[in-house]
Parts: structure tokens; sequence; C-alpha cells
């Protein structure tokens, strides 16, 4: 269907990749992995023509549609939630107004060979326009958006009225309605809930029958859609046939192999060098050492490419809290609309905390999962109830909006210099490398930096307190799969409490040993790991 050949491609003097190959089969799913900045991006643009190759060539069959899904949506504005989506599917909608105005043409009297010609041209619109899905367009965009938590109540928005995580979503749909034969996906997780996920991973898997290449920082949902990985990294790009975990295994395998051979070659070169170094100034020897001399030089020596460095730091022990961390009483919360109605978000929360858990928060969107946080963190108050907070519990919070509030201009050290004005210059360094920055990336203003590299600033000042209890809204949002692996890895080693939100299924199974669910306003304790709170709802069985 699609056939890179050859490629290379340059951004300035940075090689991306050389003399690349891969293509993209009818039905196939691929994974697209790969440190920040090794060309993943590029490989969708010179997919969908964005971008040009510098050498080697792409093919694509005839006639093939290409829907491509990335984190720039562009603007939205002047029609409804389901017409946006309908927009995507231009040629779809084109299709079906040329089929009906052909129809009528048939109706009116006309020569053999007009009629001929008509025919032929309904022919191949009709084909084209089935090959398309198009009888069942309309059913398509409301099944999507509905399944992607925009349910029918809320098509006829205005898109201007949606949030930027929901305007990721209609440009979603809009790119899944058109259903493509190929179909690109750029982190098509980073906005949805568990709910939304689970349908976009049965979506994909049921009802989409075109071949599919997307990146995505969620483990599981890497695991339960992919048949094959590509990666792209240290100017290579390689195929793994098998899911992300099979990745992972299959990547390690190959390094062990390839470390194995570079040793014994250096082994063999080694000797020949001293050969040659003992005996060149010899006559008797001259032949033997040109002879290796000319070996050596023709062998192909065996790079090993350089290892992505994870630096491990023991954080401080926290002060010990009491034993029961919160006590919540028949909490209840009602927000204000714009026009000044009451909206009940919960009501009736009772529970307690205790010193040591893991508890995951969850509910479907909108159920009041955020605001919950934002009560016990003291960012809002109650509107009935009541909760304390133990004896020395010192609260962390952290927020979907915390990075809005690091200062741009600042550097990431003088960002965690202010976290930490008491210590000194090694101590912060080894604290942003357990969070991936080290060398020049310590200098960089906040303003310069990503999304991801934003909430791991925001996380390494947090985790530098001398907090116990963890209040956390998303931490994994933006964060690729290596920084999600390093923030489990401190809070599993981190002796203090945790409560926190996210859509992460891997990274709750890993962690969590409470689970505290919002559901129609009320909530409901599971007293065990994330799995068996799947195994007690229906998610588990999705």
């Amino acid at each position: 269907m699609i056939h890179l050949s050859n490629i290379t491609k340059q951004h300035g003097s940075q090689l991306l990749f050389r003399e690349a190959n891969f293509q993209i089969t009818p039905g196939s799913r691929s994974g697209l992995v790969g440190p920040n900045g090794a060309g993943k991006t590029s490989i969708f643009r010179i997919i969908t023509g964005e971008e040009e190759v510098d050498g080697g060539a792409i093919t694509c069959a005839r006639n093939t549609t290409i829907g491509y899904f990335s984190q720039d949506v562009g603007d939205m504005a002047g029609c409804s939630a389901l017409e946006e989506v309908m927009a995507g599917s231009a040629e779809t909608t084109r299709l079906a107004v040329e089929l009906k105005e052909m129809e009528a043409a048939m109706c009116v009297p006309q020569s053999d060979d007009d009629m001929t010609a008509l025919l032929e041209r309904y022919g191949t619109a009709q084909e084209n326009f089935e090959h398309r899905d198009g009888y069942n367009l309309d059913t398509r965009a409301q099944t999507v958006l509905t399944g992607l938590g925009i349910g029918p109540d809320r098509f006829d928005h205005p898109v201007e009225s949606f949030s930027g995580g929901w305007k990721m979503r209609i440009a979603l749909a809009k790119i899944l309605t058109l259903k493509p034969d190929v179909l690109l996906l750029d982190e098509p997780t980073n906005h949805l809930d568990v709910e939304s996920i689970i349908w976009l991973e049965e979506w994909l898997s049921n009802e989409f029958n075109g071949a599919l290449l997307m990146t995505s920082h969620d483990r599981d949902f890497m695991n339960r859609v992919v048949t094959r990985i590509i990666e792209v990294a240290n100017k290579l790009v390689t195929t793994y046939s098998g899911n992300y975990d099979f990745y992972e295994r299959e990547r390690d395998i190959r390094r062990d192999q390839l470390l194995a051979s570079h040793k014994r070659q250096q082994d063999m070169l080694a000797k020949e060098e001293e050969f040659i170094s003992r005996f060149a100034a010899r006559a008797s020897h001259a032949a033997q050492v040109q002879s290796r001399v000319k070996k050596i030089e023709k062998i192909e020596r065996i790079e090993i490419p350089p290892e992505e460095r994870t630096v491990r730091f023991e954080f401080n022990e926290p002060p010990r809290s009491g034993d029961d961390v919160v006590l919540m009483d028949k909490l209840g919360k009602i927000w204000k609309t714009p026009d000044n109605t009451d909206h009940p978000v919960f009501s009736g929360i009772s529970g307690v905390i205790r010193r040591g858990n893991k508890i995951a928060l969850v509910g479907v969107n909108g159920a009041g999962k955020s605001t919950l946080l934002k009560v016990l963190a003291g960012q809002t108050d109650p509107t009935c109830g009541s909760f304390s907070l133990g004896a020395n519990v010192e609260l962390g919070y952290f927020s979907q909006h915390a990075m809005e509030l690091l200062e741009p201009r600042k550097t990431v050290f003088e960002t965690l210099q202010d976290v930490l004005p008491l210590a000194n210059i090694g101590i912060i360094r080894n604290l942003l490398g357990a969070f991936l920055f080290s060398g020049d990336a310590i200098d960089k203003r906040i303003e310069n930096l990503s999304g991801g590299e934003k909430s791991r600033v925001v996380l390494a000042s947090l985790l530098a307190r001398p907090v116990n209890f963890l209040v956390m809204d998303e931490p994994t949002n933006h964060l690729d799969i290596r920084s999600r692996e390093v923030l489990l890895e401190a809070l599993l080693n981190f002796s203090g409490t945790v409560l926190l939100v996210s859509h992460d299924r891997h990274f709750l199974r890993m962690l969590v040993d409470r689970v505290f669910e919002i559901d129609h306003g009320e909530m409901r304790i599971y007293e065990g790991s994330y799995d068996y709170y799947l195994g007690k709802t229906l998610c588990g069985q999705a």
C-alpha cells in the first residue's frame, strides 16, 4: 500500500535516519516509537506529503485515502460539533451529492451514448462512495462522537464552546469518521478518559479494517492495538513483529547480542593489531603484516548506539504523618453555572485515606474527580460536609494546570533551585537527572520546553519538597513511556500517601492498592488493586 524505500531525512545538520525501509500493508497495525526528536513526526509528515525526503523514495497505491490526526487541531469555529466531524468527510459528502444529481439525470431522456457515459460515471462514483462507506456516514459520525464522550445532547453545541481537550476529541472523531485506508494517529489517547480509550481500542479492533500507524505513550493501549513496532532511533528505522511489551524484550535481546558481537570483534581486532605492532619491523613477516592490515581495513566496525541514560535518585524520607491522613464526612460540591443555576457534582462522600495508601480516584469524565482533588488540596471549599487532614500531614498537589504556574523566563535549574534554596548544585543536578534533564538541558528556559518537559519539571519540584501526601491530577499527561516509568518508580519508592487520577491503566495497575470510584455523584471504595477493581466492574470486561 505505502512503501518507504531507502529514505534519508535530515533537519539542518541533524540526520534523523539514513536509508530506512519499511512498508504499511493493508490491515496492518503498527506502533511508531522512539525518543523525542528522533523523527517520528517526520515519518508521519513524509507519508502525508507535508515533508519531502532527502534521499530514497516513497510510493503509495492509487486512490489511497490517508487520515492524519496530530496534536495540532487548528481553528474550529462556525459550526456544531457534529458538523465539524462531518466536514472531515467532504469528499464522501460530495460524492453523495453527485450520485443524487446523476440519478436525477437518468430520469431525463437522452441518447444511448450519453446514457452509457452517465452510467459509467455513476458506477465509478458509486464504487468510490461504497469504498468510503458513505451510506453509513451519518450514523458513523454520531457513533464515533458518542464513543469519544460527546453524546447526542452536545452534537449541536458550537465547537467554540468546547475546551481544548474536547476539541481534540472532535478532531479525532473527524479522522475516525473518515475511515481512511491508512490511519495515522499521533498520541490519540492524550485527552481521553479510560472509558473513551477502551471504546477506541474496540473501534480500532472491530470497526476499522484499514492500516494503522500510531504513536502513543499509553503502554496498555499500544499492547492491545498494535501487532508491529517501528522504532526510529540512532539514525535507523527498525521493525519488530509484536506489541510494545514484545518490542521491549526483543530490543534488549538484540542489544545484548550486539554488545557480544562488538566485544568479539574488539578482541579479534586487538589480536590483529598486536600482531601487526609486534612484527611490523621484521622483513620475514612483511607479507603477513600487510595481509592483516588489509584484512582489518576491510572489516565493517560494529557500532554500539548510545544507551539512554537513566539516573536513580534517592528521595529524602518524608516526615511521618498520622495513621489517618484524610477523614471525609458527607462531602458535597455544587458548582454555579454561568446562568447562576446549581450544578451538583457529588454528595455524601465519606471515607478514610490511611498512611501509605496508594489510591486511584476513578470515574467517567465529568464525574467530579478533579473537583474532589481540589477540595482535598484546599483549592476550593466543599458545599456541604467536611474533611480533615491528619496529624503532621504535608500535602503536595499536582494539578492539570500546574505547568501554567511555572515562570517562563527561568531555567530548569533555577526553577528547582527556588524549591531547594539550601541544596547544593550536585543535589539539584541529581534530582533533575532523575527526571531526565542533564547536560545543557538544565539551562533551558521554561518557555522553550515541551509539554512533557514542563510536566517533568513540575513533578521534580513537587517530589523535592518534604511532603508526605501527594494529590495528583493526571500526572502522566504529556509524559512519554520512559518518563512515566521514571515517575512510577519514584512513586513506588515513595513512603508517603498518594491519591491520584490517571487514565494510564498500566501505571495504575503497577501502583495502586485501593480504588475510589465516583459514580453518579456518590463514591464506592474498592479495597484492592486496580486489577481487582476492574474485575468487579464492567471496565474489566472490556
